[in-house]
């Protein structure tokens, strides 16, 4: 079990990225929650396998069909024993 942390900068608001981000992350089985920020940046926390955190992680360099994700950050956290995913 992993968990990490992403902010998503670029044109990620607007654009059904926490709801897009909620499906994939059911889809892959991830827990989680994904939320805005103020500044205009997405952030969101995965929980699961690495191979699944991994799979999040890789779509949020790219988001939904509208998104134009121009910068990620990814910081490695310890697991909480998330059980769902949220948009918050």
């Amino acid at each position: 079990m992993v968990r990490r942390r992403v902010l998503v900068s670029g044109v990620v608001q607007g654009v059904f990225f926490r709801d897009t981000c909620r499906r994939v992350a059911g889809q892959q089985g991830v827990a989680g929650w994904v939320r805005n920020l103020r500044d205009g940046r997405v952030e969101a926390v995965f929980e699961g396998t690495a191979e699944n955190v991994d799979r999040l992680v890789a779509w949020s360099r790219r988001g939904p069909a509208d998104a134009e994700v121009t910068g990620v950050t990814v910081a490695e956290e310890p697991p909480e024993g998330l059980t769902a995913f949220e948009i918050r």
